[in-house]
């Protein structure tokens, strides 16, 4: 096989030409309305998101981003108040916490599937916890049957960040659908992923739907009046357009990275040192990211890369360990498991664009590298 076979880690163009004859349309008819805010094609799309995340109401957000921030905003979570999650996910996560005005408090991770250790929560609720937010990291679903018992009897909200696992689910049910709040990203290299920045919220309460709905609009309702200030956290109407057709084809995506996932498992079985993803039996795993733990990863990913192999590293530093948050008094040592997971992960091209060529390539490359080692 060729050493000069290109792999990338993401290819959106290969994606967009396979329904472009959909999607041009469904853009175009909205610059012909010219109802670029709020325009039909958004509330058509949150009916459809409900259905699809059974959930009783879903609204369309300006960003997986302001999906956090509108939920916490919504919920009455600011200064003084405590919220515990993971130090090994995005920054956004710890970042709407901190940007309402709230302290993240940080508790490691499993170190097989990278998600919050739930027997580590219940140590750090204090009086001023007002929520945990667990990451369904990668798009695995965190162990929400133990989280949701520890918010019931500490009377604390949940708030799942659902950005990676849109069409995940946990004991047979939908991510984001189980606790107070869900969120999502729309970002384009989502496995549903817009033209640009978009978001989503979903709860089972009608009633907070509506008032995240209100808040996702400066907290108005009706226009010009304003109970409480909210934000400017619409969803565009080109975005919504652009996900309703992405949505049709969603679910297919979501088989074909599981069979490359499951390529990936067989081939990378006898490389030694290396560490596949580990998927509880009773979780339905979207695959947004692929993570292995390998041998020197970062040396490991320079000869990928020499070989024309894209991968990356999801996360090169934990969370506790960021400098914007030392006034939260973390040091190195305090998260170990999530300290390692940053030194030694590394994400492998995952596409639903990818052929079994191409896997195998990937597979190769490693296999070599450690061999040779």
């Amino acid at each position: 096989m060729s050493v000069e076979m290109k792999v990338p880690l993401l290819d959106l163009t290969a994606q967009f030409e396979s329904i472009r004859d959909e999607l041009m349309p469904a853009i175009e008819a909205v610059i012909q309305s010219q109802s670029f805010i709020n325009g039909p094609e958004v509330g058509q799309l949150e009916q459809q998101m409900a259905e699809y995340t059974e959930s009783a109401a879903a609204i369309g957000v300006s960003s997986g981003t302001d999906a956090l921030i509108v939920s916490l905003m919504t919920l009455g979570i600011g200064a003084g108040d405590e919220v515990i999650t993971t130090p090994y996910t995005f920054f956004a996560t710890a970042g709407s916490i901190w940007r309402v005005g709230a302290k993240p408090v940080f508790v490691d991770i499993e170190p097989d599937t990278f998600n919050i250790d739930t027997r580590q929560i219940e140590a750090a609720i204090t009086e001023r916890t007002k929520a945990i937010i667990p990451v369904h990291l990668f798009g695995q679903t965190a162990e929400m049957d133990p989280i949701l018992e520890l918010a019931a009897r500490h009377d604390l909200v949940v708030i799942e960040d659902a950005a990676q696992a849109i069409g995940a689910r946990y004991h047979g049910r939908s991510a984001g659908s189980m606790g107070t709040i869900g969120c999502f990203s729309f970002f384009p290299s989502k496995n549903l992923g817009a033209m640009g920045d978009g978001g989503l919220v979903v709860t089972q309460d009608a009633q907070l739907g509506a008032r995240l709905l209100q808040c996702r609009n400066h907290g108005s309702s009706p226009k010009y009046y304003h109970a409480w200030v909210g934000g400017n956290f619409r969803l565009d109407t080109i975005q919504a357009a652009a996900l309703i057709v992405k949505l049709r084809y969603l679910e297919r995506w979501h088989q074909a990275r599981r069979a490359n996932a499951a390529l990936y498992d067989a081939l990378l079985a006898d490389v030694e040192g290396v560490v596949t993803p580990v998927v509880r039996p009773y979780n339905d795993c979207i695959y947004n990211q692929y993570v292995v733990r390998v041998p020197r990863r970062d040396a490991c990913q320079k000869t990928l890369a020499d070989r024309g192999i894209g991968s990356a590293v999801y996360y090169p530093l934990s969370l506790h360990q960021q400098e914007c948050f030392a006034s939260l008094g973390y040091g190195s040592g305090d998260f170990p498991e999530s300290e390692r997971a940053a030194a030694e992960t590394l994400a492998l091209p995952i596409d639903p664009e990818l052929d079994e060529q191409q896997i195998r390539h990937v597979a190769n490359a490693i296999g070599e590298f450690v061999a040779a080692g």
